[in-house]
């Protein structure tokens, strides 16, 4: 059994668990719910993983690996079934990996803005990092409406997937943005994103941490 490190809290933990639906591997992989605070990193975990990052998967038999974007490959790798999520055509897979990166630098942006916003005292956040934060997600969100319908023609990949988990992401903490406002293509679009299974199956969940 495949032990994939995980929480119910973290947009790269749940790229990977809407892979492992779509990809039909949810049989193969026990969840343990790991605390990896960017504040105070799990010191234990180092040893199976040096950055002491979520997602992190222990594959039965075979070294862990690690990085959301690499476990997306790991799952398209180990099933035929479901969508191919790095297609095989050169150009489909550069698209592919472009538009999973786009919703991945949405997250590092998100994280940033969530550590500023919730992790700082009051006395020492920066506006500039509001700033910068809210104009890196507007010019994504302005690009992504304009490319909505280029999404919506093509089959289902990583770049959909990440995306689509950044634009929940995008709902799940920073509701006030209403990033959906003036973006009717790209609203629409997700509506159609977030209708799938894997994504139902797979919501945000603010839990408890666990303890240290």
């Amino acid at each position: 059994m495949n032990i994939l490190h995980w929480s119910p809290r973290s947009p790269y933990v749940r790229k990977v668990m809407v892979a492992i639906h779509e990809k039909g591997l949810l049989d193969s992989i026990e969840t343990v719910r790991t605390l990896a605070d960017p504040m105070f990193p799990p010191r234990d975990f180092f040893a199976t993983n040096p950055l002491a990052k979520i997602p992190t998967l222990e594959r039965d038999g075979a070294s862990p690996i690690w990085d959301s974007r690499v476990i997306l490959e790991w799952a398209d790798l180990s099933s035929e079934s479901g969508p191919r999520l790095f297609p095989v055509d050169p150009e489909a897979r550069l698209q592919a990996l472009t538009d999973e990166a786009l919703g991945t630098g949405m997250l590092e942006t998100g994280m940033a803005l969530l550590i500023e916003r919730h992790m700082r005292a009051a006395d020492r956040q920066d506006a500039r990092v509001f700033d910068v934060c809210a104009a890196k997600f507007g010019a994504c969100l302005d690009y992504l409406e304009a490319n909505a319908a280029r999404l919506a023609a093509r089959d289902f990949d990583a770049g959909h997937l990440s995306i689509g988990v950044a634009l929940c992401y995008l709902d799940f903490r920073f509701g006030d943005l209403q990033w959906r406002e003036g973006r009717p293509g790209l609203a629409a679009w997700h509506d159609g994103f977030a209708a799938r299974p894997s994504v139902l199956a797979t919501t945000f969940r603010d839990d408890p941490r666990p303890t240290e």
